[in-house]
């Protein structure tokens, strides 16, 4: 009779796998219950987490068969835990990673119940692949977006080079137009000094010939000389300041109107 008790006693305690799956239940049903009051889905964790739906979902069931080794499920339920806003670390703690078993003596030693296998390298193998793409997606981006970023701040210093050498053109031009030896005489020639208080599309013919037509800046100078005729003609006659042969400037006409102006080279006004 005392054997039978002792039998019956001993049949009553769980497996170590029994208790490490009644653990698991009340673990995944913890994490169900925050997940729903969060109003999150599985495929939003899988997104804050990386891990597949299917071990997220048998966590939450606490499905052993569908779950890696205990040391890897435990970073699963650490994992899961950090993205519901909880201490992944400390709740994933009191998951069992491995259980005392007595080892039993047939006639010759028995193998250590905790050894390594293959299986054990498998799954440690795919859990570092796994690892290993999420971080190298997560660094792909990172120099995506850091290419992107290069390349506009590039093409903004490309963009102010290029304006500031057809500034430097410009005057070099002036400069060389200034020096050019008279062939005639002062009263032979006409200058036209043109200054934009406001932005204006501009044309200017010299002698019969088309010297500038297009679209001007605010703050723009110019200066066009001709031996027999200038003709001025803009789009903004108010934002547009003429000066001729040096004289003061005067607005060329109305705001916003187009006027033309011809200027011949005896005419002194």
């Amino acid at each position: 009779m005392m054997w039978l008790r002792r039998k019956d006693k001993h049949e009553s305690t769980p497996s170590p796998e029994q208790q490490r799956g009644e653990i698991l239940a009340d673990m995944g049903a913890q994490l169900w219950t925050l997940r729903l009051e969060q109003g999150l889905s599985l495929e939003e964790v899988v997104v804050l987490t990386r891990v597949p739906r299917r071990l997220l979902q048998a966590i939450e069931e606490g499905n052993l068969t569908e779950l890696p080794e205990p040391v890897y499920t435990q970073g699963l339920i650490r994992q899961f835990a950090d993205a519901l806003g909880l201490n992944g670390a400390e709740f994933s703690s009191t998951f069992p990673v491995s259980m005392n078993r007595v080892s039993l003596k047939l006639g010759r030693k028995t193998a250590s119940v905790g050894q390594l296998r293959p299986v054990h390298l498998y799954v440690l193998y795919i859990f570092l692949i796994f690892c290993s793409v999420s971080g190298l997606s997560g660094l792909l981006n990172a120099a995506t977006l850091q290419v992107s970023r290069s390349q506009t701040k590039q093409k903004a210093q490309t963009e102010r080079i290029e304006q500031s050498q057809a500034t430097q053109n410009q005057k070099v031009q002036l400069q060389a137009f200034s020096k050019l030896p008279n062939s005639t005489t002062e009263t032979q020639q006409v200058q036209i000094g043109v200054t934009l208080k406001e932005k204006s599309w501009i044309k200017v013919v010299a002698d019969g010939k088309v010297q500038y037509e297009g679209e001007l800046p605010q703050g723009t100078q110019r200066t066009w000389m001709a031996q027999e005729q200038l003709t001025v003609k803009a789009g903004n006659a108010g934002g547009v300041l003429v000066s001729v042969n040096k004289q003061q400037a005067k607005q060329l006409g109305e705001s916003g109107k187009v006027k033309e102006m011809t200027i011949a080279a005896n005419t002194r006004s």
